[in-house]
């Protein structure tokens, strides 16, 4: 009964938390506060709205901890109203792309990885599977370091295979994580001997591994990334996805990639299917 009570509880902690957020001026206020101290009058000048409008909501917020008045007069954000303002990235991508997660959702994803998926929030829509190799094809082309992918699929075709091989006999070193459902299309052997493929995994700049089961297919370089998460049958879709070259969400994809490539197993062309 104790237990349920304090569930009450939180549950009413967090919904009153939602509400001091659920105005657009108070989440104005708060946003702007986090990035530094500020005044009623400056704040309520910078919002086109009343001081006294403003004064009510600067009231609501300090009643929740979520700001505080300072010595001189001035407000500053409070340790919980930057907590919250860290989670408001995260809704904003799921608002932002209702539609797109109607039919899609994060796969096998760890939980740690959805709590960071305000990470996301800068990318940009890519949609339809001809946009989304040629933004595949200039992380390709853009990459010095490495190149990162995980693959349902493989498309061997010359004008996406003959950029990547271009880059890793530069020095970029690839790694990819492929699908052990994954079907190999049959000009890849011929691709792969044209193109010296064999000679690059043996000197050490290609690294393969396998996963049972792809859903989440990324391709990534030190600068940029795109991500397509499965569709809500769990089947991976590459026509539809994000691409993204700010920092964060770069991360928030090498994060993953590494996570995948730590909990992968040893790479077995055997395991491939043929056409």
């Amino acid at each position: 009964m104790l237990k349920g009570k304090h569930m009450e509880q939180d549950y009413e902690s967090s919904a009153n938390e939602f509400l001091e957020i659920s105005s657009e001026q108070r989440l104005a206020i708060l946003l702007r506060l986090y990035e530094q101290k500020s005044k009623i009058a400056v704040l309520a000048k910078e919002l086109d709205a009343t001081v006294p409008e403003v004064f009510r909501n600067f009231e609501r917020l300090v009643k929740a901890d979520l700001i505080t008045k300072d010595s001189d007069g001035g407000y500053s954000i409070t340790t919980h109203g930057k907590i919250v303002c860290n989670q408001v990235p995260s809704l904003q991508f799921l608002s932002r792309n209702r539609k797109y997660f109607k039919n899609h959702d994060f796969g096998d994803a760890p939980q740690k990885f959805l709590q960071r998926v305000g990470a996301l929030v800068e990318g940009r829509p890519i949609k339809g599977f001809v946009k989304v190799m040629e933004q595949w094809k200039e992380i390709y082309k853009n990459a010095d370091e490495y190149i990162h992918n995980i693959l349902f699929e493989v498309p061997y075709t010359a004008d996406l295979v003959e950029p990547l091989v271009k880059r890793i006999q530069s020095g970029t070193k690839l790694r990819s994580i492929l699908s052990e459902a994954a079907i190999i299309p049959k000009e890849r052997k011929q691709i792969f001997e044209k193109l010296g493929f064999k000679k690059l995994i043996e000197r050490g700049l290609v690294e393969r591994k396998m996963k049972e089961n792809v859903s989440v297919v990324m391709i990534l370089n030190e600068k940029e990334a795109c991500v397509m998460f499965p569709k809500t049958n769990g089947e991976a879709d590459m026509s539809e996805g994000f691409y993204g070259n700010t920092s964060s969400f770069q991360e928030w994809c090498l994060d993953y990639f590494n996570y995948c490539w730590e909990h992968s197993g040893v790479f077995q062309e055997s395991k491939m299917k043929r056409e």
